[in-house]
């Protein structure tokens, strides 16, 4: 499915720890149908922050899919509440989904939603745990304003879950940067080569279109 032409998309936020719950309950007065929320760590490159060790900040990822045209106005009232064009106050963005099964309150209608031209892409790089600072790092280098880090579970202590067929286990760190799509090549070069992407076993990298994003200039 062309990501211009969707009827599905998946609102993703992220905002300061404490937060989330808010998103979700802002969401739901605009007809979003409710959404998973999970933990990460973002990155501020300061000096002065590194110097005392306060430059992760933690940070709650909520996730959200409905229909396009309810993902977008949804989007639209949460930047209008959390004003995300403010440092540090957060960022939204959205992103097509192919299908969504099992979620029979997102099936408003049949046509399909154009929307507009996309100028972000989302990178995301699932690789060992310890090694999602020198992926940052490299995006950073290569023109990234910075990132978000999700540490990946399995369900158990001996047991895996898998994201597009490659298992994610206790040790894997998930890193979400979303960039202007002009940039995002270099930044996918860059980290191929820091964290040596392409050798077996060390990970894997796959970049989507943002249909609109906020809190990113």
């Amino acid at each position: 499915m062309q990501a211009d032409s969707c009827r599905f998309a998946l609102l993703a936020v992220i905002v300061n720890c404490g937060q989330g719950s808010k998103v979700l309950t802002i969401s739901r007065r605009y007809g979003m149908p409710g959404g998973t929320m999970m933990l990460g760590t973002g990155t501020i490159k300061n000096r002065i922050l590194e110097f005392f060790e306060l430059a992760d900040m933690r940070k709650e990822i909520v996730l959200m899919v409905s229909d396009l045209s309810q993902v977008l106005q949804a989007a639209k009232q949460l930047n209008e509440k959390f004003r995300f064009k403010k440092k540090r106050h957060g960022i939204a963005f959205v992103m097509p989904v192919g299908a969504v099964y099992g979620a029979s309150q997102c099936l408003k209608n049949e046509n399909e939603i154009q929307a507009g031209e996309k100028m972000y892409q989302s990178i995301i790089a699932i690789v060992e745990r310890g090694c999602a600072e020198s992926v940052i790092d490299a995006a950073t280098q290569a023109g990234s304003r910075g990132g978000t880090v999700i540490n990946a579970r399995g369900s158990g202590i001996h047991e895996t879950s898998t994201l597009f067929a490659m298992e994610i286990e206790p040790e894997k760190e998930v890193v979400l940067i979303i960039v202007q799509k002009k940039d995002t090549d270099n930044i996918v070069k860059a980290i191929r080569e820091q964290a040596h992407i392409d050798e077996p076993g060390r990970g894997i990298i796959f970049v989507q279109d943002v249909l609109q994003a906020y809190g990113l200039n």
